[in-house]
This record gives C-alpha cells, sequence and structure tokens, in this order.
C-alpha cells in the first residue's frame, strides 16, 4: 500500500534518521525511470524531493538512462540549481542533434554531456555523490549478454562515476557504441530495466518510489518495422546479447508493469493523465520546461500534502 511508504516516509523525516543510523528494519528505495527527454518528468519530481529534504531517507537510489542523471543531481543536491539544463537551448542543442547522423556522429553525445557541460559549464558534484551515504545504483544493460546490469559495485572514483553515467545513458546506435568498463562493453540501461524495479527487490527494498516518465495510459510498444531493419544490424556488431531482449521490449515493460503493481508497499508517482507527449529527442525548450514544472508539481502534490502534514 502507498500509504505504508508515505508513512515510513514520514517517520524517518520526523526522527532525522540517515543510513546507517535507521531503527526500523526496512529498506527504502527511490526507483527513477528513463526516457531521454522524457526524463525531464522525472527531474523535476527529484527537484521536489530535494525541495522537501528526503532524499537522506531513502537508503539507495536506482536510475535507469537519462534517471540515472537525475539520480546523480539529485545526490549531490543540485537537482534543483541544474534544472534548467532541461531547457537551455545552448546545453540540449550540443548533446542532442540528429544532425550529426549524417557525419556518421553519435545523435546524442553523452560524452560531451558528462565530460564536458557535467565539469565545465555546469558542474556536477561527483565527490558528493561518492560521499553521499545514500547509495548510488545506475543501471545499464550488459551487452554481451542482455541482462540488466546494476554498475554500484564498479564506482569507486569519479572516472568510474563517471564512466557509469554513461554507459546507463548508451543508447543503441544513437549515442555511439557501447561503453567499456572494466573491459565488459555496456549499453542503456532501458534495454533491460526501463524501471529497475527487478534488481532493487532483489538487493531486497521492501518499500519503493518510482518516479516514473510515463502516464498511466500509455502503452507499451514493440519495436516497429523501420527500428528492427536499422537497429538490428546495429545490435549484431557492437551488443549481440540485447538483441532478444530488445525484440522482448514490449513484454519487458508490460513485466515491469506487473512487478510494480503486485508489490505492496509501492508508490509510482507519474506524470498526470493528459499531460504533454514528449519524443526521445525533445530539444524544444518551452515544451521541456513545462515538462520539468509539471514534475516538480505533481511529486510536491503526492509527497508534501501527504507526508509531511498528518492526516
Amino acid at each position: 500500500m502507498t500509504d505504508d511508504v508515505l508513512q515510513l516516509l514520514r517517520d524517518r523525516k520526523q526522527h532525522q534518521t540517515t543510513p546507517g543510523q535507521r531503527t526500523d528494519d526496512a529498506r527504502l528505495v527511490l526507483l527513477i525511470e528513463g526516457g531521454s527527454s522524457r526524463g525531464a518528468y522525472s527531474s523535476g519530481m527529484t527537484v521536489a524531493i530535494e525541495r522537501l529534504g528526503l532524499l537522506p531517507m531513502f537508503d539507495a537510489v536506482y536510475g535507469s538512462s537519462a534517471g540515472s542523471l537525475n539520480a546523480a543531481w539529485l545526490l549531490c543536491g543540485r537537482a534543483d540549481s541544474s534544472k534548467h539544463a532541461w531547457w537551455d537551448p545552448a546545453v540540449m542543442r550540443s548533446t542532442i542533434n540528429p544532425m550529426r547522423a549524417f557525419r556518421r556522429q553519435p545523435v546524442v553525445d553523452t560524452r560531451h554531456l558528462v565530460h564536458t557541460i557535467y565539469t565545465e559549464v555546469m558542474p556536477m558534484g561527483f565527490q558528493d555523490i561518492l560521499d553521499n551515504p545514500v547509495e548510488f545504483h545506475p543501471m545499464a544493460t550488459d551487452a554481451l549478454t542482455g541482462e540488466s546490469a546494476d554498475l554500484f559495485g564498479r564506482i569507486h572514483d569519479v572516472p568510474s562515476l563517471q564512466a557509469a553515467l554513461r554507459a546507463s545513458t548508451a543508447m543503441p546506435l544513437l549515442a555511439g557504441p557501447p561503453v567499456m568498463i572494466d573491459g565488459r562493453p555496456y549499453v542503456d540501461a532501458g534495454m533491460s530495466e526501463m524501471v529497475p524495479v527487478r534488481s532493487a527487490i532483489a538487493q531486497k527494498a521492501t518499500h519503493i518510489v518510482v518516479l516514473r516518465t510515463v502516464r498511466a495510459d500509455e502503452v507499451p510498444m514493440a519495436p516497429s518495422r523501420s527500428e528492427r531493419m536499422v537497429l538490428s544490424r546495429w545490435f549484431a556488431r557492437h551488443a549481440p546479447g540485447v538483441v532478444e531482449t530488445w525484440l522482448r521490449r514490449r513484454e519487458g515493460r508490460i513485466e515491469e508493469e506487473e512487478v510494480l503493481a503486485s508489490r505492496p508497499a509501492c508508490l509510482q508517482i507519474r506524470p498526470p493523465l493528459g499531460s504533454l507527449r514528449v519524443g526521445r529527442t525533445e530539444r524544444r525548450p518551452d515544451l521541456l520546461r513545462k515538462v520539468v514544472d509539471i514534475g516538480i508539481d505533481t511529486a510536491m502534490n503526492e509527497l508534501a500534502t501527504c507526508v509531511l502534514e498528518p492526516r
């Protein structure tokens, strides 16, 4: 029941406990869904969590694809101050540029994003993330097996953290080749777990809050014929283990929804019905700014009145 999650958040907020100081036996985790530009929704939701001071109430944060980037900004305490990156034309156009495809360059340049934008233009607190007692679990997909991969255990310094962020967001074809970590190739987390709920449950999560980027009425789709024609060759060359997982994309999403719906202590925060649709490579500043604001308002409505004000 969502009330169980809200009560746990309320109790921990009241006693101001942090990981390592808990008196309860719960493992409360935050899952942040991916979706490339749709991540503007979950970015806004992390801003609400930051404003409400709720991050220390969680034991771990799991991020998938763009959700990993939003998780990182939350964990370094800069979700609110960095939110404008979603509608900053210079940031978005240098990161996402469809014209680069004609030059055989990545349409989505995550290397530039992590190593230039996040280090020189809008510095991310990488060391703050490493020092945060709340665990950070950026997810990726093993390119050789197609299985979901939790990169938490592979992060030990700033360069390995940056590599994990790039691996989690390495969209097939669009972001270039797989990202190598310790000699193994990884691609975007969304190929195996758009919402990393199965991984979180396997690691003993008892209470779950999920920041979603799709509405409840949006139906998962199987790869189109054109996608199959274009991406099948790329997978065969760069990520052979991901082919079957990718072809079962629709079934995988349905299974995730079923797992989430079956959890007794799970709160899902979704974009409201009727809210804006966002394409994977959306760059329009006005639209993305509205999406971030919707994410903020939605999460504030779910958490501020229910968690901080006794019923």
